[in-house]
């Protein structure tokens, strides 16, 4: 199988990448808990408004450049032009980004708290280059640096919050501050061993920008579709009914632990000049993430009726229906990732964008019906709805450009036996001395 090799050495990063993934999301959990009881649902409502909103602005001024990158990488002299553009440009474009939201939600008067919103803004730009940088080490191949900025920050987040939490002194002003600390600290981790600050290229950003520009509606739309409910949540209904909506997301969020992990290790394989070995690990991954996901969710919504309330306490029971209404769209959604990153590849950006915005407006229409209905479980059936809607098509064009049937993307028990090939200790052991010449 063509690539076999290399597929073997990344699925062997799998279980570091997963445990870099896993610390955040259990720090977050264990902390989430706490803090819920601290702020109660108005304050947790408060919280997730000021830092989606800046999330979104953070997404919108990415400005998609990690598509530019992974199109532009096979050609080795742009590597060090493109890590000083990835710094140069989410520095500018976050700025512009994080000012434009200021004013709109200024302007709008939608979020309780603009100067809580001030603060959380303040680090978009930083956390704009890291996500482009993020995207250099891992084209790179460098996935400890990126598990290393994903835990480290995750740490200075979240432990501080435990402590105000169990000392009983967290507040909406002191989480929202951690936060933006959390947001800038991985540029910091990643500007020195990446080799900055180093000259970028204005040839070649005006290039990624008109690329990357192609694949942003489509981006942008995304991460609309992600958060848009718990604005309008917000707007429709109370800060409390955010909170019920936002810890049933976070619950669920343990699903993406091992599917974030297996869709990080494989970007360099999807990357390669090899049309045949990036489709293939592509469908290996479909395979897998499908039968990863689909076990982790099954057991969170089990878990859910009776964990949910011990954890998070009796105000928080009303989590459990959501939370079992989006649990169903969280199998197909985990692979978006994947089969985006070798969608990338057939340059059809306005295809894409296209998908996303598609997808976008059927989650605002059902949005806007159940959401004054039902509430928090009104926007979780809708984001069911449409997170199955795009993965459905996503995966139907990638198994068509791909030549592939559905048999092809269901798992299989040879999936299962290669991963554990390829993780068990002996396998490395064997792989090490076959490098070695031995």
């Amino acid at each position: 199988m063509t690539g076999g090799g290399a597929g073997n050495g990344s699925l062997r990063k799998l279980p570091q990448t997963m445990m870099s993934q896993a610390a955040p999301l259990v720090l977050a959990a264990v902390a989430g808990v706490l803090l819920s009881r601290c702020l109660q649902p108005e304050g947790r409502g408060i919280y997730a408004t000021v830092t989606t909103t800046a999330g979104t602005a953070l997404v919108v001024g990415h400005l998609s450049v990690g598509r530019s990158q992974m199109a532009l990488w096979p050609a080795l002299e742009r590597h060090r032009p493109l890590a000083g553009n990835a710094a140069i440009l989410g520095l500018l474009l976050g700025a512009a980004a994080a000012a434009a939201a200021f004013v709109l939600v200024t302007v709008l008067h939608v979020v309780a708290a603009p100067h809580l919103l001030a603060v959380a803004l303040l680090a978009v730009p930083f956390g704009v280059a890291a996500v482009n940088l993020r995207g250099i080490a891992l084209l790179q191949s460098r996935v400890g640096l990126a598990n290393r900025a994903t835990v480290l920050p995750a740490v200075a987040l979240y432990v501080p919050i435990l402590l105000l939490a169990v000392t009983g002194t967290a507040t909406v002003t002191a989480v929202v501050a951690l936060w933006a600390v959390s947001t800038i600290l991985p540029f910091v981790l990643f500007f020195r061993p990446l080799g900055l600050p180093a000259a970028g290229e204005v040839v070649l950003a005006r290039r990624q920008v008109a690329l990357s520009g192609r694949y942003h509606l489509g981006t942008v739309a995304v991460q609309l579709l992600l958060t848009v409910d718990v604005l309008l949540l917000n707007a429709l209904t109370t800060p409390a009914e955010v909170g019920l909506y936002t810890v049933a997301t976070s619950f669920l969020s343990l699903s993406r632990v091992p599917t974030d992990a297996l869709a990080q290790i494989v970007l360099s394989r999807q990357a390669v000049p090899d049309e045949t070995a990036a489709r293939e690990i592509t469908a290996r991954v479909v395979r897998l993430t499908l039968l990863l996901v689909s076990a982790v969710v099954c057991v969170l919504a089990c878990a859910a009726p009776l964990v949910v309330p011990l954890l998070y306490g009796h105000a928080f029971a009303g989590s459990v229906a959501p939370l079992l209404a989006l649990a169903p769209g969280m199998v197909p959604w985990s692979l978006q990732r994947p089969v985006e990153q070798y969608l990338v590849r057939l340059g059809r950006p306005m295809t894409m964008n296209a998908v996303a915005a598609g997808a976008l407006a059927l989650n605002l229409a059902l949005n806007a019906v159940l959401i004054p209905l039902w509430g928090a479980l009104g926007a979780a059936l809708a984001s069911t709805a449409s997170y199955s809607a795009m993965a459905v098509v996503e995966t139907a064009w990638f198994a068509r450009a791909a030549g592939l049937g559905v048999a092809d993307l269901l798992p299989r028990t040879r999936d299962v036996r290669w991963a554990y090939s390829a993780l068990r200790p002996g396998r490395r052991r064997a792989d090490r001395l076959s490098a070695a010449g031995v």
